[in-house]
């Protein structure tokens, strides 16, 4: 089914060419309704807590953007194997991936409970999905993210199984391109050491908003409406 549209926000996001140039931090402020964060990932922006309750969500748009190219991700042959260990599902279980990947006890934990139900809020509209690796039946890893057009923003992984989070990766990115050519853009919003090891890469912020341009005119992946 395709995503509905919902009101509007009544905040604006400003014209990223007038961004920090030096600055990841673009915006303070606003809130986290479903038109607000959709209007922000057309801009290329994303939420993140400040880290102290009460204060207000912090809005970035790195200066160096982390992304994952779909004809880039490795994948060794021991990942590949661990890809015939396990289930993929798409959107059964939600809610539990958020839950895991906001669990407290991880490291860097940054997942607060607004930001927990602002995307289930988007996952109810059809804009936020999980790719989930089940394995026995029972949830071993998976991803969460917002797809619109042919952007894939990639918000958080988990695993409760060795390569479970990293096989859902790799079925992100089959789904993807498996989607039809097109101008499609993975996004990790920032490249780590781990992330980098996939096959993530950094490119300018001028470079990841052409491309945004670009992937918002594609339409959506298949996979990701076939329910």
């Amino acid at each position: 089914m395709p995503p509905v549209e919902p009101p509007p926000s009544h905040w604006t996001f400003g014209d990223p060419a007038g961004y920090d140039p030096d600055d990841d931090l673009v915006g303070i402020g606003a809130d986290l309704a479903p038109g607000t964060l959709l209007a922000a990932y057309r801009r290329g922006l994303f939420p993140m807590p400040s880290g102290t309750p009460g204060d207000p969500m912090y809005w970035f748009c790195p200066v160096r953007r982390g992304v994952l190219p779909l004809d880039g991700l490795r994948v060794t042959k021991s990942l590949r194997r661990s890809c015939r260990d396990f289930e993929i599902r798409v959107d059964t279980a939600f809610a539990e991936v958020a839950d895991a990947c906001a669990d407290p006890s991880r490291p860097q934990g940054w997942i607060d409970s607004d930001i927990r139900a602002a995307y289930l809020r988007l996952h109810e509209l059809g804009w936020g999905h999980s790719v989930e690796a089940w394995r026995d039946g029972r949830l071993a890893g998976g991803l969460y993210g917002v797809a619109i057009g042919g952007l894939f923003a990639g918000e958080s992984m988990f695993h409760r199984e060795r390569d479970a989070s990293k096989v859902a990766l790799v079925a992100l990115v089959e789904g993807l391109r498996q989607s039809g050519p097109g101008q499609r853009l993975l996004d990790v919003q920032w490249s780590t050491p781990h992330l980098a090891s996939l096959g993530v890469v950094e490119v300018s912020r001028e470079t990841y908003l052409r491309r945004l341009s670009r992937a918002l005119r594609e339409s959506e992946p298949a996979f990701l409406t076939a329910g």
